[in-house]
C-alpha cells in the first residue's frame, strides 16, 4: 500500500528522503500518469536530463552510481511514497546517478515543468521537495559521486576545475595524480599520459582533456550562455551573488524578461562562506552554498534564466539599449543592466605566494578546502567576519587554526557573536598585531613566517594551508572606460556618477539619476561592487531588489518600452498583481 516502507529501504536520517502523504500524492496524480515497472527497469539514467518527476507507489527503486561500470554501487533504496531525483532535476542538469526498479511495482510520473508550477501553489509540498533535493545533493557531494577529476595537486588547471565543480556544488571526486593509485590505473585504461592531465571522466565513456569551465558545464548540463538571437531581455544581471540573485527574483517576479549570468558560479563571495549566522530569518545560520541554491531555485521559479558560466567582457550603449559582449564571442542585448559582479579577496602581499596558490593558499573556506587540509594545522589571515567564520569552520576539521590579525584585537571589524565563539573554541589561536611575512615551501606550503608589527619579533608557524580574507578588490576591470569608477575601482552611482558622465550619455533623458544608477542611464550597480555600499549579505539583497525598482522607473521613461515577454499567471511564474507580492504593495 502507498506510504508503507520496504524492509531494505534507506532510512531517512537527514530529512533527505521524506515520504509524501496520500493527499500530496493525490494532488500530483491529478496532473500525472501511472505506469507499471518491471525488475531492472531503468527510470532515470546517469548522464541524461530528467524531464519527469517520479513517485514510487508500489515496489522499490535503487539509486545506483556508475551503473553498469566497474564501480557500480547502490547508494540508497526508496520504497512507496518516496520521490526520485535531486536538485539537478529542477535546474535541468543531467542526472548524476541511475534509478532502477528493484522489483515489480508502480510509478507516478508528472512533467517536471508542471511540477514546478504545482509546488509554487502548495508551499508545504514545495518546501518538502526542495529541502529533500538540497539534502540529496549534499549527500551526493559527500559520497564522491558524479564525475571524476584526475590531476596533479600542483596543477593550476586541476585547481580551476575543482573550484568550478565545488563552487557550483557539482557531485565529483578528485583523484590525486601523485598520491592515488586509482589515477595510474585510470590513465592506463584511457591511454592518457600524465602530462595530458587534468582530465574529467564521466560514466567511464566520456572523457575531457583539460576542459574549459564551459566544456565541463556542458558535459553535466549547466545552462550554456545565451546566443545573440536569444540574448534580448528587459534586465540583464551580471553577477549572481546575493545582490544578483535578489535582483533576478524581483525582476522575474515583476514580469520583466530577466537573465542573470556569472562567470564562475552562483552565490558569489557569500557562496564560499561555511556559515552565515547573522542573516535575518535564519536564527541557526545558513551556509553560503545553501543560500545560493535557494536563491537560484527561487529565480527559476519566477522564470529568470540563469546562465553559468558566462563572462561579460564589455558593455556599450546601442540605440537605447545595451550590448554586452561575452568571453565566448556571444553577446546579450538588454534594455537595462544590473551590475552585481561583487568583489574578490585581495591577494596577500608575501613574496613567493603565487607559486602556492594552486595548492595551499585559499580564498574560500568550504568543505572542499577543509577536506584538502585533512589533519594539518592551518593559518587564517584577516580580522573581519569572513576570517572569523573560516577559522571556526576549519577548527572543526583540523587540529589547530591560527587567526592572524593585523590589529590589536578583533573588536574593530568582527561581530561580537563571532568573537565570543572564537574565544571559547579550544582549537582557534588568535595572534593579534601579527602579519605574514614569508611562506616556506616549493610545491606546497610547509610553514609561514609571521611578524609582530609592534615588536618586530618573527616566528615560524608550521601550517600546511593559508586562508586569506583581507579585504576586497572589485570585479570591474572589464568596465574601465565604460562608466565611472572610483579610485579603488568600485562603481560610482547616483548624482556623483551622472556628474562624471559624458555629455551625450544622458541626452534625451528628462529625469534625474537614481541612487543606484551609474554614469550610464539604465545601468545600475548593487552589492559589493558599488562604491560606498555596506559589505553585508542583507545589504546586497536589499540593493538587488532596489535596483529592479530603479530598472522599472528607467523603462517606464523610455518611449519604446514594452515588456519582452508577458507576465505568467499567478500559478507559478511572473506576477505583477499586488495581491501576490510579498509586501502586498509595490513589491519592488
Amino acid at each position: 500500500m502507498t506510504g508503507e516502507a520496504v524492509p531494505f529501504e534507506t532510512p531517512d536520517l537527514y530529512g533527505a528522503f521524506p515520504r509524501l502523504t496520500e493527499e500530496q500524492i493525490g494532488f500530483l496524480a491529478d496532473h500525472g500518469r501511472r505506469f507499471s515497472v518491471e525488475p531492472g527497469q531503468v527510470l532515470i539514467r546517469e548522464g541524461e536530463r530528467v524531464t519527469e518527476f517520479m513517485v514510487v507507489l508500489r515496489g522499490s527503486v535503487a539509486v545506483v552510481e556508475d551503473f553498469g561500470g566497474p564501480g557500480e554501487r547502490i547508494l540508497r533504496v526508496h520504497g512507496p511514497g518516496r520521490f526520485l531525483g535531486e536538485v539537478g532535476l529542477l535546474s535541468g542538469q543531467a542526472a548524476f546517478t541511475t534509478s532502477q526498479a528493484r522489483e515489480a511495482g508502480e510509478i507516478l510520473s508528472a512533467p517536471v515543468d508542471r511540477v514546478r508550477v504545482l509546488v509554487a501553489r502548495d508551499p508545504i509540498l514545495g518546501d518538502l521537495i526542495l529541502r529533500a533535493y538540497l539534502g540529496r545533493r549534499a549527500l551526493l557531494v559527500g559520497a564522491g559521486a558524479g564525475f571524476r577529476i584526475i590531476g596533479s595537486r600542483y596543477s593550476p588547471d586541476t585547481r580551476r576545475l575543482r573550484e568550478f565543480a565545488a563552487r557550483n556544488r557539482l557531485p565529483h571526486r578528485w583523484i590525486d595524480l601523485e598520491a592515488d593509485q586509482e589515477a595510474e590505473a585510470a590513465l592506463r585504461r584511457f591511454s592518457i599520459r600524465p602530462e595530458e592531465t587534468p582530465i574529467v571522466i564521466w560514466r567511464e565513456r566520456e572523457l575531457l582533456r583539460n576542459p574549459s569551465n564551459g566544456e565541463l558545464a556542458r558535459l553535466i548540463g549547466l545552462t550554456a550562455p545565451p546566443t545573440a538571437e536569444e540574448g534580448r531581455c528587459d534586465v540583464l544581471i551580471i553577477g549572481s551573488g546575493p545582490a544578483g540573485l535578489a535582483a533576478a527574483v524581483y525582476g522575474a517576479s515583476e514580469g520583466l524578461a530577466t537573465v542573470v549570468m556569472d562567470a564562475i558560479a552562483t552565490g558569489g563571495q557569500a557562496g564560499t562562506s561555511s556559515r552565515i549566522e547573522n542573516y535575518f530569518g535564519f536564527p541557526s545560520g545558513i551556509s553560503g552554498a545553501e543560500l545560493a541554491e535557494l536563491g537560484v531555485f527561487q529565480a527559476h521559479k519566477f522564470g529568470a534564466a540563469v546562465r553559468v558560466p558566462a563572462e561579460a567582457t564589455a558593455l556599450a550603449p546601442d540605440d537605447g539599449r545595451y550590448r554586452i559582449a561575452l568571453a565566448d564571442g556571444g553577446e546579450v542585448i538588454s534594455r537595462s543592466v544590473v551590475l552585481a559582479t561583487g568583489a574578490r579577496y585581495r591577494r596577500l602581499d608575501v613574496p613567493g605566494i603565487e607559486r602556492l596558490e594552486s595548492t595551499s593558499v585559499h580564498y574560500a573556506a568550504t568543505v572542499y578546502e577543509a577536506q584538502q587540509c585533512r589533519a594539518d594545522p592551518v593559518a587564517v589571515v584577516g580580522g573581519g567576519n569572513s576570517s572569523g567564520q573560516a577559522a571556526l569552520f576549519l577548527a572543526d576539521h583540523v587540529p589547530r587554526a591560527y587567526l592572524l590579525v593585523r590589529g590589536a584585537d578583533l573588536r574593530a571589524k568582527m561581530s561580537r557573536y563571532l568573537i565570543d565563539r572564537i574565544e571559547r573554541h579550544p582549537r582557534v589561536k588568535v595572534l593579534c598585531n601579527t602579519e605574514a611575512r614569508e611562506v616556506i615551501g616549493e610545491d606546497a606550503l610547509r610553514a609561514v613566517v609571521v611578524e609582530n608589527n609592534l615588536s618586530g619579533e618573527r616566528r615560524k608557524l608550521d601550517v600546511r594551508a593559508l586562508f586569506c580574507f583581507i579585504g576586497a578588490v572589485p570585479c570591474t576591470a572589464w568596465l574601465a572606460g565604460s562608466l565611472a569608477l572610483d579610485d579603488r575601482g568600485f562603481v560610482v552611482t547616483g548624482a556623483p556618477a551622472r556628474a562624471r558622465a559624458g555629455p551625450a550619455a544622458w541626452e534625451g533623458h528628462d529625469r534625474g539619476s537614481m541612487p543606484l544608477e551609474t554614469s550610464l542611464p539604465g545601468v545600475f550597480a548593487a552589492g559589493d561592487v558599488r562604491s560606498g555600499s555596506v559589505k553585508r549579505v542583507a545589504s546586497a539583497v536589499g540593493e538587488g531588489a532596489m535596483a529592479i525598482h530603479h530598472a522599472h522607473e528607467h523603462l517606464s521613461h523610455l518611449a519604446t518600452y514594452a515588456p519582452s515577454g508577458p507576465p505568467l499567471e499567478p500559478d507559478g511564474g511572473h506576477n505583477t498583481s499586488a495581491d501576490h507580492r510579498e509586501d502586498g504593495g509595490d513589491g519592488r
